[in-house]
């Protein structure tokens, strides 16, 4: 099979007939043998009744409905676990993903040698002080922290080899980084096609402010993950240990600051009267609570089950 298309979704029963009839054109116009998985994330409208009769209309159309809405990573996990194609394409539902994009991004794949391309949405038509500059500013941190140029790492359009695909776990709201985990699995060619943005021709947005906060968050937490996330010791341990030895000197200083006294006639003077009585008591104790959480990070990682169990309802 050439293309696997992954669909998402959470509520959007307008938009989903013209959707597969776009791509089917698409596909056909190009001879594009192909799969279509949608992703009902809980929905709340008709959604799943309709994707039930594009099915109906066409075999090419397959489907997994969470009980619950779990949020896009998850859903993107369960469809990788079941696509076919040579080529993954990812899209939103919302239709401000043009499907005319799919055959350059798989020729960008099988030709270019691409393990990953990511849309670029150069021009963009949500709100400026609400999306667009948020955006901006979460995509330069997120340049930065992980050295891959992109200019837009949270477009949902996206291609994937399917090797890749399947080896990377995508899980919380991970979705935003699929690039950097791709790197760190060993894919190193990424790279970048503008496509075109459309404004939302059905419903609302399903992503609040909230999500600029745990977006960042997230890259704090992939950022750890990827330089510590094997060896969580190197990280705690090596913490724990700077502030024991600190603590460790300025009791000695402590001590050393008794016996002086001591010796110059002033014996009743006690230790805890000193401030760095109680720093280095806080520096010792900090780093030994600092090390034992290493030590059970380091536990946890090599025993750690599966997190990517969720319930599904029905699968087509």
């Amino acid at each position: 099979m050439d293309i696997s298309v992954v669909i998402p979704l959470y509520n959007e029963e307008e938009s989903l007939p013209e959707l597969h009839t776009w791509i089917k054109r698409v596909m056909d116009e190009n001879g594009f043998s192909y799969e279509i998985i949608f992703v009902d994330d809980g929905s709340t409208d008709r959604s799943w009744e309709i994707i039930t009769q594009l099915r109906e209309q066409s075999d090419r159309v397959k489907a997994i409905k969470f009980q619950r809405n779990y949020g896009k990573s998850p859903a993107l996990h369960c469809a990788f676990r079941k696509v076919k194609g040579d080529v993954i394409i990812t899209m939103d539902a919302d239709l401000q993903d043009s499907p005319d994009e799919i055959p350059e991004l798989y020729r960008m794949i099988k030709e270019d040698g691409y393990d990953l391309v990511s849309g670029w949405k150069r021009k963009r038509y949500d709100a400026t002080l609400s999306k667009n500059l948020p955006s901006k500013l979460f995509n330069a941190t997120a340049r930065r922290v992980s050295g891959i140029r992109l200019h837009d790492f949270n477009c949902g359009l996206k291609a994937y080899k399917r090797s890749l695909a399947k080896s990377i776990e995508v899980y919380n709201d991970m979705h935003r980084y699929i690039p950097i985990l791709a790197k760190d699995a060993g894919f190193k060619n990424i790279g970048e096609k503008v496509v075109q943005h459309q404004a939302r021709k059905y419903g609302k947005s399903k992503f609040g402010a909230r999500r600029f906060v745990n977006g960042y968050l997230d890259l704090l937490t992939i950022w750890f993950l990827n330089k510590f996330g094997k060896k969580p010791m190197h990280f705690f341990g090596l913490l724990g240990s700077i502030m024991f030895v600190l603590g460790f000197f300025a009791i000695i200083a402590v001590g050393a600051i008794k016996l002086y006294d001591m010796h110059h006639g002033n014996p009743y003077r006690l230790v805890t009267e000193s401030p760095y009585f109680f720093i280095s008591l806080t520096l010792m104790v900090m780093g030994t609570l600092l090390f034992l959480t290493g030590f059970l990070g380091e536990l946890i990682s090599r025993n750690s089950p599966d997190r990517n169990n969720y319930r599904i309802e029905e699968e087509i």
